[in-house]
């Protein structure tokens, strides 16, 4: 198989697998319902930069326990058949489309329920979605790489938390910003540089992906 019909056969198979178990799906709808659930118990009126914040900081732990677990889970029996079926480009660039998916779907129930719980003004809702699906590739892209570097050591976790950190924070700092700019009703060209160098690590992320992963595979 071409690497095309190779993504198409792993990519299903992925989505077949999680429409069977529901796990991360049914596990991250519980996390966000309840956090949501729990921080309008505790706050019930929170101003407009506490509300962006916490929407995120909800957001990216949903993408924590939804994707850091992308190859950590896998099983050396399903690693091996992997191997056998498929190259490495192909594992890699399946495992990052089924994850942006997956993110993109648990980023707009979050957004949904978070705006009914917590009610609030958003000046340019068009361009907060837009972040919003920004940031869910954005981390998708970041937390799949860094879950494959990870996944090849004894103590994963740690090193989840390590490699993560210096990359994920920059992100944030940018979807925070272009949030905050729709939440304000700025014009849109004000935002145009934080999109422009969002996707720019976004692109750089995949190719450093598309690079590493064929060598971390061979191990």
């Amino acid at each position: 198989m071409n690497l095309i019909s190779q993504v198409k056969y792993l990519l299903k198979k992925e989505i077949l697998l999680e429409w069977r178990s529901k796990y991360a799906l049914n596990g991250i709808l519980l996390y966000v319902v309840s956090t949501v659930f729990v921080c309008y118990l505790s706050f019930r009126v929170v101003p407009p930069l506490v509300w962006n914040a916490l929407f995120w900081i909800i957001l990216l732990f949903a993408a924590i326990n939804a994707i850091a677990k992308s190859f950590m889970q896998e099983s050396k029996g399903r690693l091996l058949y992997y191997y056998q079926i498929a190259s490495p480009q192909a594992i890699i660039i399946a495992k990052i489309i089924y994850n942006i998916l997956l993110m993109i779907l648990m980023a707009t129930i979050a957004l949904i329920f978070y705006s009914v719980v917590f009610k609030n003004d958003i000046g340019d809702v068009w361009l907060y979605y837009l972040a919003v699906l920004i940031g869910a590739i954005s981390f998708s892209t970041v937390f799949t790489m860094i879950s494959a570097i990870a996944s090849k050591a004894n103590n994963n976790g740690t090193l989840m938390a390590i490699l993560s950190f210096p990359v994920i924070i920059p992100l944030l700092m940018l979807i925070i910003k272009l949030s905050k700019n729709a939440m304000d009703g700025l014009d849109r060209s004000v935002s145009l540089n934080e999109i422009g160098v969002l996707c720019a690590i976004n692109a750089i992320v995949i190719v450093i992906s598309l690079l590493l992963f064929p060598y971390l595979w061979r191990d």
